[in-house]
């Protein structure tokens, strides 16, 4: 008989524990209807339902109608950019938004009494979903050397144990200093700041996990790693190109601007092994043509490429192109345009003597003729945007692949114009905002010359760790110590149960957390949660209600100001508490005021502007209206690049061998509609047709009969890179549109399987969506297995 967990919850309803004997048990799958169309009046309800679920309809809806709004808060969730002009009244939020906000102002709370009837063991046992729906974090807690349950600790004490931890160290590169795309403008600078003056540039974070890859490929080539396009740029354009990104899950505000440029004219082409609702259709939930009559029609050309084939999709396209621009001289690429503002283009026509177009049609998946009617939609059109989100940068090739969109781009000219360019889609908001910040673990010599001459430290020159290698770093007992600036980094990484025998093997992990996740479960010899205010809190100093500043998707950096009273009166900002870290750990040492960064944030603005590029009278312009873009030259037309100059080069790339054996697979991992990162909201997937599961894999009809399976069957999955046997068990086979020999699963269940040296060449981030998988039926003995590895 099961232990009822339930009696052990601290007192309140609404935390209770699930019963979490086996965190296998499969749910009751219910498949529905597919859909091919995003938001509605379904979303609506979806958005309100979680408000109510978190029972804080008055709150959560006053902090909906200020949320993205001038004067408001930015969103916790996606950095899809605000409209420069005038924002809707009705609302600036999608469905996920309401969601992330719904998480932040509940009335659920943990408390210190919570902890202390509950076990981290019993606490780890139960899956992301219960562990996140717990409440709010509202006091620091502690968790001692061998103890079982965490316990109330001081900040005075929280900090000063962190400083021993960190004077202890033989190296400042015993630790890591980690960090989520959520955290400000300001406070990812100071934590930066505390970094370097500590002594180390360990500095992993979450663009090594999503789109370390588009940086990689775009700095070299167009100077800078970021997108070129403004939102309005898809309001008036020719042609749209989706390729590895789900507007109507990962960034829903966006099918807004894709369907006002439908409307304007623009022809969408979407590519994706799967046939995603946001890539098909939108109902506009505040128009009421968006309730009452069918939903505006998104991709005019929908190419479901295999897993990894994307690669030889472009290049088909480009002999294509090739062809058509022999048949019509001057007409198909801008000779002006590559003649002065790239290089290389000799030698970039010159490697299609190799290729044979039928071969890269196979390699892709794609018929000739689907591939004919692309290629002639952006033939003789210039105002062309690219959009790609980690269905490219988590592939092995992600870097290649990207400079090859690029090389489509330069041929036509399509870059550094209106209406034209890239579009690097981020996922977490501010995730730019904190690489603009210098959380990185290879500055530049330039940034670290600024910052040694303004503040009079000596700042360290070798390299960090990026996430892999501090992981990698961890192992080895080079890193002892991990501090998480927000996020779940051991749901956000690969390799799970690789990463928890490393994050198990520090001294100290600590997390500055709004709600509780697994990395509090999972974690070091000792382990500390700093609770912190979130986005749409009211964050007092000094007697005064602060703001923020965030930077979005497309460069703009905007103020934000939360409007909610925090749920404790025992929390503090991010900002203070690396200031209050600083000045417990260096003391005397530092040559930094941290105190009064500590009291003021507009002295870390003018800081900030003296520091970084771009943020001339930063504390003026952030409270301007809408903000202020940040200087984009390749948006210009202005390639800067340290190898070329003031060109562009194009790029020759490879197809890569995706070759599989007779019983392999080729495996992406995704999230539901139910989740943002490794937030899981709820266990549907309502577009995919799925209610109630998580641990589902998606095949191809034909596979599952070939392999002698059926849907509905229950099975286990297998990785084997490295000669490791990794094994994530009970998943249920669901029948799906999607291209033979691939499958697709969701995460964090599924990270086991993603090797730690399965990894995107030149960036190094997590290669997620290109996993090889064996996939057998499912044994009941596994789980005897599993505890053996």
């Amino acid at each position: 008989m099961k232990e009822d967990n339930s009696k052990k919850s601290g007192g309140s309803e609404t935390n209770k524990l699930p019963n979490a004997e086996n965190p296998y048990t499969l749910l009751h799958l219910k498949l529905t209807k597919v859909e091919n169309w995003a938001a509605g009046v379904p979303a609506v309800m979806a958005a309100f339902s979680d408000i109510i679920e978190e029972k804080t309809i008055i709150r959560g809806t006053k902090a909906l109608f200020k949320m993205n709004q001038v004067g408001g808060f930015d969103c916790p969730s996606c950095a899809w950019p605000d409209p420069d002009d005038e924002r809707s009244h009705i609302g600036e939020y999608c469905e996920n938004g309401a969601k992330a906000l719904a998480e932040e102002a509940t009335s659920k709370k943990i408390t210190a009494e919570f902890f202390k009837k509950n076990s981290v063991y019993d606490l780890a046992k139960l899956d992301d979903y219960h562990i996140g729906k717990m409440g709010r974090l509202t006091e620091p807690m502690y968790l001692p050397k061998n103890g079982t349950h965490y316990e109330p600790i001081s900040w005075d004490n929280a900090f000063k144990k962190i400083a021993g931890h960190l004077n202890a160290l033989d190296s400042p590169d015993q630790a890591a200093f980690y960090t989520s795309g959520r955290t400000s403008n300001e406070t990812s600078f100071l934590y930066q700041l505390f970094a370097k003056e500590y002594g180390t540039n360990n500095m992993p974070d979450c663009s090594n996990m999503c789109h370390e890859t588009s940086g990689t490929a775009l700095s070299p080539t167009i100077g800078i790693g970021k997108g070129t396009v403004r939102l309005d740029d898809f309001y008036d354009t020719d042609v749209i190109i989706i390729i590895g990104q789900n507007p109507g899950t990962n960034s829903p505000r966006m099918m807004s601007a894709l369907s006002r440029g439908k409307k304007n004219g623009a022809k969408i082409i979407a590519i994706n092994p799967l046939p995603e609702a946001g890539l098909m259709g939108f109902r506009n939930p505040q128009e009421i043509n968006g309730v009452i009559r069918s939903a505006v029609k998104l991709a005019d050309l929908f190419l479901p490429v295999k897993i990894n084939g994307d690669m030889a999709l472009l290049k088909a396209i480009e002999i294509l192109l090739i062809e058509l621009e022999k048949q019509n001289p001057e007409k198909v690429f801008d000779h002006d345009f590559i003649r002065e503002k790239t290089v290389g283009y000799d030698a970039f026509l010159k490697q299609f003597e190799k290729y044979d177009l039928d071969e890269l049609c196979e390699l892709s998946g794609i018929s000739i003729e689907a591939l004919t009617i692309a290629a002639e939609m952006i033939a003789f059109k210039k105002r062309i945007i690219v959009c790609w989100g980690m269905g490219l940068t988590q592939q092995p090739n992600g870097v290649d692949v990207i400079r090859e969109i690029l090389n489509i781009l330069l041929l036509k000219g399509s870059i550094g114009i209106p209406g034209a360019g890239v579009c690097p889609v981020r996922g977490h908001s501010n995730v730019q905002g904190n690489r603009t910040m210098m959380i990185n673990e290879k500055p530049t010599e330039e940034q670290l010359d600024r910052l040694q001459e303004f503040y009079g430290f000596k700042t360290p020159r070798k390299h960090g760790y990026d996430v892999v290698r501090a992981i990698k770093a961890m192992h080895e007992d080079n890193v002892k110590l991990l501090f998480s600036m927000g996020g779940n980094f051991l749901s956000a990484t690969p390799d799970t149960a690789y990463t928890a025998s490393a994050l198990r093997k520090l001294n100290l992990t600590v997390s500055v957390s709004t709600k509780l996740n697994r990395s509090h479960l999972i974690h070091g010899k000792e382990a500390i949660i700093l609770p912190t205010l979130s986005r749409s809190d009211i964050d007092m100093v000094n007697g005064e209600a602060q703001f923020i500043t965030t930077e979005n998707s497309m460069g703009v950096v905007q103020s934000s100001k939360g409007i909610l009273k925090p749920v404790s009166d025992n929390l503090i900002n991010e900002t203070q508490i690396v200031c209050r870290m600083a000045m417990a750990t260096l003391g005397d040492k530092s040559v930094i005021n941290w105190q009064r960064y500590h009291d003021s944030y507009d002295a870390v603005r003018d800081d900030i502007e003296q520091c970084i590029p771009g943020f001339d009278n930063y504390n003026v312009r952030a409270r301007d209206k809408g903000g202020f873009y940040l200087p984009n030259a390749a948006r210009e037309g202005n390639f800067i690049t340290d190898q070329f100059g003031d060109r562009a080069p194009f790029t020759l790339t490879e197809i890569p061998d995706n070759t599989l054996g007779e019983d392999e697979y080729l495996m992406a991992t995704t999230r539901t509609h139910d989740q943002f990162n490794t937030t899981i909201y709820g266990l549907d997937d309502r577009y995919r047709g799925i209610k109630n599961e998580r641990r589902v894999i998606f095949m191809n009809k034909t596979d599952i009969e070939q392999a002698g399976f059926s849907s509905g069957d229950k099975v286990d999955l297998f990785n084997y890179d490295d000669n490791i046997e990794r094994i994530a068990p009970l998943f249920i086979i669901v029948s799906y549109e999607i291209p033979k020999k691939n499958a697709v699963t969701y995460f964090p269940e599924t990270n086991v399987l993603v090797s730690i040296n399965n990894v995107v060449k030149d960036s190094n981030m997590p290669a997620s969506k290109y996993v090889k998988i064996k996939i057998k039926k499912h044994d009941p003995k596994i789980y005897e297995r599993i505890n053996q590895l």
